[in-house]
């Protein structure tokens, strides 16, 4: 296995984008993964880098933890049922996730290949001017270079669970007026007596 790592891995956006690499290098069923193996994976290349700025450590080192929580409860004597009493797999969360990732992934590509064609088609304006305008607006060190897949999916993943919370209770507003059923009633008796005639308009509106 310490073979493999004597070639230059490329530099990974995050620990899914690693992880992707992992099983399509290895040709592993996404539905059947080797948790320990990817675990001895993961910790070997973070062990290869010359170097890793912190935010980016942190986010390898908790997807590692991850992957050894999910193998403890494989191992637990006693699994984990469902509501239906089917035995609950504890990779399934990570598969899914997987799943969403790569998605977001191809999107993003997609996306590229489409900006790409559309920086052939014929511009107009002053486009030196624009570009240079986009490259200083977006120069680095900006926080838009900073925003890479993984973030991203973490970003939309907390987005959908507040809206699916917010679905699962939601909240009734209850809006206070400063009338009541005897007041009005007393107001528009007051009022027949005194009007000779009146339209709807000029009670209600």
């Amino acid at each position: 296995m310490s073979a493999s790592y004597q070639i230059k891995l490329p530099q990974f956006e995050g620990p899914f984008d690693l992880l992707l690499f992992f099983i399509e290098r290895d040709e592993l069923d996404i539905y059947n993964i080797p948790i320990f193996s990817l675990t001895k994976d993961f910790l070997a290349y973070i062990h290869s880098l010359d170097e890793l700025n912190i935010e980016m450590a942190s986010e390898f080192i908790l997807f590692v933890s991850t992957l050894m929580r999910i193998k403890a409860k494989m191992l637990l004597p006693r699994k984990e049922i469902d509501a239906f009493g089917n035995e609950i797999d504890p990779r399934q969360e990570l598969v899914d996730k997987i799943i969403e990732y790569k998605r977001f992934k191809e999107a993003s590509e997609q996306m590229v290949l489409l900006e790409a064609e559309r920086m052939l088609l014929a511009k107009r304006g002053n486009i030196k001017k624009e570009l240079d305008q986009l490259g200083e607006d977006y120069a680095e060190g900006t926080e838009i270079q900073t925003v890479t897949m993984y973030k991203l999916m973490n970003t939309f993943e907390r987005i959908m669970k507040k809206l699916r919370d917010r679905n699962a209770n939601p909240q009734h507003v209850v809006v206070k007026y400063n009338y009541s059923l005897e007041g009005q009633r007393s107001f528009l008796l007051d009022y027949m007596k005194e009007a000779t005639q009146s339209s709807f308009e000029d009670i209600f509106m």
